[in-house]
């Protein structure tokens, strides 16, 4: 059942298989989505819209009835500020960008949109919202950012952040999605639209240096002047995506010596290595999709990479190679702790279910409140807004953490400032984060984890979904007996997408993707490597059979 790794997985994909940008963007425009049709809907996912114009699930038609929907939101809402816009590197994203201004100026929304068309990263945008608010009660200013994330090339995306600065919560987005279908249905009567050059020149568009303002305030997040004086060597690898030109800038104005490896802007993303499934994806936290780094990797101390949009991370070391995700967040979250003296000693740190336990042990030692939630930023917004979490994370390499003064830098993942603060880290200590996960292994334990991806068609997927702690009880999973098994996260009682399933010796998770046919499976052993995989197999066994009993 599992997912196998494609030969090609870490080569240069072949011209042939690259994305057609001309054909992408004539579909964008010229194909119009059925309402009737349940795949050609507005569906958002963890923290947004996503998907391809040539499948008729991201076309002109759908920027049109989501932005519209974003509009009569914030006027339900009484949302009256700035609307901040930023777009990543995908073909799709101009294209979104023009529909999306478009809709914004007819509503008369006051826009904020980058200096000389400048692609903007998601904890950009979170940024300036948060710097807007700041002491604002009322007409408070909200954003867009138009990205698939990673996702591959032929893929579009638009998410919507709320004044909180993180990404919409799931009432918010279901209230869009569904006056976005409406508006489908009723062939976009209720949308409001110019012509993009009427929308440039409209009295409600202004331009701003998100760049500019977003490094000059890195220094109260991240110790830049230790970076620069410890002199490492840091490589950077933007993948194509909307910081390229940050990283430059960044160099520029702390005097850091780092190396941006790769500077090309190509909408094909045909300088990227096929991650495992053979797909071209700008995942930083893929060992394959990181062949470019991890082949240089000796030509640095370290080296950091993000995804397109910027809101993920990839840490590289020489020795190592690429640094799981769960290692480098744990790290993170222990150097933090002993190196923010005005944090909050009771403020929590914020993990989704599906992230390593080591962060747990992390939080027991430090005394510190541990919130789990279902996957997606959105859950920890609010508590990074109002200082009650210093720190969240995702296993998938996201993670957010406050400013020096305990206060609120970005409620949105920012791959950015947790890359950066992988080089604070070894500038300060003078130990690499691999060093120190070594040390908390030392002191807290070993933590042996993986993830994988099986094979599931929709309908498994969507019974996946739905699955019930109550068709994992009385059962064991490597010959241990099944201590718990969750359907929603502990503290908040909101719905995890799957199920995660524990033992006194490790647990797994499945949840199902949103976006290919697959769903991910996540473990870890307390154990063993060979523990581990006795855990994977039981797991896939555990979720055939409870899919199955599912089914009848």
């Amino acid at each position: 059942m599992q997912a196998g790794i494609s030969p090609l997985a870490g080569t240069q994909p072949l011209p042939a298989t690259w994305v057609d940008v001309h054909a992408l963007t004539s579909a964008y425009y010229e194909l119009q989505p059925d309402s009737g049709i349940a795949a050609q809907r507005v569906a958002f996912g963890t923290s947004g819209h996503r998907g391809c114009s040539f499948d008729l699930s991201f076309n002109q038609w759908h920027v049109w009835a989501i932005v519209q929907a974003i509009c009569d939101y914030r006027s339900q809402a009484s949302i009256s500020g700035p609307l901040y816009l930023g777009i990543d590197t995908h073909a799709l994203s101009h294209p979104a960008f023009e529909s999306a201004l478009e809709v914004l100026a007819a509503n008369a929304v006051n826009v904020y949109i980058a200096e000389q068309a400048e692609f903007t990263p998601t904890p950009v945008i979170s940024h300036e919202i948060l710097c807007y608010n700041r002491g604002r009660t009322e007409a408070l200013s909200d954003g867009i950012v138009i990205t698939p994330s990673h996702n591959p090339p032929d893929s579009g995306g638009l998410k919507y952040n709320t004044p909180n600065g993180g990404p919409a919560d799931s009432a918010t987005t279901h209230w869009i999605q569904t006056r976005a279908n409406e508006l489908l249905g009723q062939r976009l009567k209720g949308v409001k639209s110019l012509n993009f050059a009427e929308a440039l020149r409209a009295d409600t568009t202004h331009t701003r240096n998100f760049l500019e303002f977003y490094v000059a305030d890195l220094a109260n997040v991240v110790d830049m002047s230790a970076i620069a004086h410890s002199g490492l060597r840091i490589g950077v690898d933007p993948m194509g995506g909307a910081g390229l030109h940050y990283w430059q800038c960044i160099a520029e104005r702390y005097g850091i010596n780092l190396g941006v490896i790769n500077s090309k802007l190509d909408p094909q993303f045909s300088f990227m290595p096929l991650d495992w499934d053979g797909k071209i994806r700008m995942d930083p936290s893929s060992k394959f999709a990181m062949q470019r780094l991890i082949a240089v990797r000796d030509q640095f101390d370290i080296a950091i990479a993000c995804d397109t949009d910027h809101d993920r991370h990839g840490v590289v070391l020489p020795e190592l190679g690429l640094l799981s995700a769960n290692r480098y967040l744990s790290a993170a979250v222990d150097y933090l702790a002993q190196h923010r003296p005005l944090w909050r000693a009771d403020a929590g740190i914020g993990k989704t279910i599906v992230s390593t336990a080591m962060l747990d042990r992390i939080a027991a030692k430090q005394g510190r409140p541990l919130f789990e939630a279902p996957v997606g930023f959105k859950y920890f917004a609010e508590g990074l807004l109002d200082g009650s979490l210093v720190f969240a994370c995702e296993e998938s390499a996201g993670a957010s953490f406050s400013r020096f003064d305990g206060s609120a830098w970005c409620t949105d993942k920012d791959g950015i400032s947790a890359g950066l603060l992988a080089a604070e880290i070894t500038a300060v200590t003078g130990q690499n984060p691999a060093y120190r996960y070594s040390q908390l292994e030392a002191e807290l334990g070993v933590i042996y984890g993986t993830r994988i991806d099986a094979a599931a068609n929709d309908a498994q997927k969507a019974r996946l979904a739905k699955l019930a702690s109550k068709h994992f009880t009385g059962l064991q999973l490597a010959g241990d007996e099944i201590i718990s098994s969750l359907d929603r996260a502990p503290r908040s009682g909101a719905a995890i997408g799957g199920i995660k399933v524990t033992s006194k010796n490790g647990w797994f998770a499945a949840r199902p993707s949103g976006t290919e046919a697959i769903y991910k499976i996540y473990a870890e052993s307390y154990q063993s490597d060979a523990h581990l995989q006795t855990i994977l197999a039981d797991a896939q066994a555990l979720i055939a059979a409870a899919l199955e009993s599912a089914h009848d």
